[in-house]
């Protein structure tokens, strides 16, 4: 089996079987969602949107999270992980959103890397999500499933695995597919012990084979 004949079967599974791919993240706009995937990091979707709700009704957008104090905002993230880091980073981030880019998210994945507490998986996040760009998101998920599934081959960091992926992967499906291989990595391609009875991409994946 080739390398994109690889790719082929496994996009059209996951078309077939998980039409909808979406990020499991509440939000209502472009700030809301950068605030919540920079708490997001090392720190599940769950605990995340327990958290947001308040943060954001209180501080609904740059302008307004600009004014505020990171001692303030860690009052409403101390239960995330290192919320001391994450509220210095989103008290910046907004600064800069105010004093750089008129308090609105940029859509450039560059741009948004400028952004006090965003690296490029995050930049990826925002410009798949909500501009729909062909930005593909490499997280521990993507990285693990991506090396298993046999659609990269000794990938030694994200930047790899996210060129690789893009290079094979249909640009009108990347934002959907960074969703497909995150969700399938959370629920089924478990780090320890994947589940691969429960799996239906076993005749293409290269790690069951491998067994």
């Amino acid at each position: 089996m080739t390398t994109k004949q690889r790719y082929q079967h496994i996009i059209n599974w996951f078309s077939e079987n998980v039409p909808v791919g979406e990020t499991e993240l509440h939000y209502t706009d472009p700030f809301g969602l950068l605030v919540a995937v920079i708490l997001s990091a090392q720190c599940t979707d769950k605990r995340v949107n327990m958290i947001t709700p308040k943060l954001l009704a209180d501080f609904p957008t740059p302008e307004v999270m600009a004014v505020t104090t990171p001692e303030v905002v860690f009052e409403y993230i101390r239960s995330i992980s290192y919320p001391n880091n994450k509220a210095k980073h989103l008290v910046g981030m907004a600064q800069k959103l105010v004093s750089d880019f008129g308090g609105i998210v940029p859509d450039d994945v560059d741009q948004l890397q400028t952004l006090p507490g965003v690296g490029r998986k995050t930049a990826n996040v925002i410009a798949s999500v909500v501009f729909n760009k062909p930005a593909m998101a490499v997280d521990t998920h993507v990285f693990r499933v991506s090396e298993r599934l046999g659609l990269t081959t000794d990938s030694k960091n994200p930047l790899q695995t996210e060129r690789e992926l893009v290079k094979y992967i249909p640009a009108d499906l990347i934002p959907k597919a960074h969703h497909w291989l995150i969700l399938h990595g959370r629920y089924v391609c478990l780090a320890r012990k994947p589940k691969c009875s429960e799996c239906g991409l076993t005749t293409w994946c290269r790690y069951y084979v491998s067994q």
